[in-house]
């Protein structure tokens, strides 16, 4: 999750706001498309999905390797399952499976499942 969101994050600003962008970190200029603001909420909330991914990998990497635990993990765990396969799924049906995210999703529910009910 870790290697999908730093590619989401480095990707998307080489490949799409650098494009957007005139002068300083966060791009504004939408075109005649969109408006400042809208290009401001786009690019916080594109690096909000790598903050999220990052977190969700120390949530698992805890839980898997502390022994306490607790009965609860492989709910979580399977939580992360879910909404990793769902993830997967808006991008794939979202973007007609062009977009290669939703492989890079698909890739770490399969391998967290693995993890999950191996045990």
């Amino acid at each position: 999750m870790t290697l999908v969101g730093l590619i989401h994050s480095v990707l998307g600003e080489v490949l799409i706001f650098s494009r957007m962008r005139t002068e300083g970190v966060v791009p504004t200029n939408g075109g005649s498309v969109l408006r400042e603001r809208h290009v401001r909420i786009l690019w916080a909330t594109w690096h909000v999905v790598t903050v999220l991914a990052f977190l969700a990998a120390a949530a698992i990497l805890n839980l898997r390797s502390s022994p306490s635990a607790g009965p609860g993990a492989g709910w979580m765990e399977a939580m992360v399952v879910a909404a990793l396969l769902a993830s997967s799924a808006l991008v794939g049906i979202g973007t007609r499976a062009r977009h290669p995210g939703w492989a890079g999703l698909l890739a770490v529910a399969v391998l967290v499942g693995l993890g999950t009910y191996a045990r």
